[in-house]
C-alpha cells in the first residue's frame, strides 16, 4: 500500500479525522496541516487502519482523547499568582454580568 493510501481506514475512522479536521481549520491552521494533524491523531488512537466490520479492530483506549488539558494547567501555573488572580475576577465578572441577563 503506497504512503497516503487511506483504502485500509473504516469509514468511523474517516470521520473521526475529517472532525479532527474541522477542529484544527476553525482555529486557524491551513488545509494541508490539519489534514496531517487530523490523520496523526487517528493514527495514534487506532494504530493505523482497521478492517471494517464489528469485532475486527480492538481497542487501543484513545490515548490522544485523554491527553486535553494537560496544556491548560502547565501554563495557568506558570503565571504569577497575581495573574491569576486578576483571571479569576474578571471570569467572575463576566459571569456575574451574564447572570443578569
Amino acid at each position: 500500500m503506497p504512503r497516503g493510501d487511506k483504502s485500509a481506514y473504516t469509514d468511523k475512522q474517516e470521520r473521526k479525522a475529517d472532525h479532527i479536521a474541522a477542529g484544527y481549520r476553525d482555529r486557524g491552521v491551513s488545509d494541508d496541516e490539519a489534514e496531517r494533524r487530523a490523520w496523526a491523531t487517528v493514527n495514534k488512537d487506532d494504530g493505523g487502519g482497521n478492517r471494517s466490520g464489528s469485532g475486527r479492530g480492538k481497542h487501543t483506549g484513545h490515548p490522544a482523547t485523554h491527553k486535553g488539558g494537560r496544556k491548560g494547567g502547565a501554563t495557568s501555573a506558570s503565571r504569577s499568582k497575581a495573574d491569576r488572580s486578576a483571571a479569576a475576577r474578571k471570569g467572575w465578572e463576566t459571569r456575574r454580568r451574564s447572570a443578569r441577563h
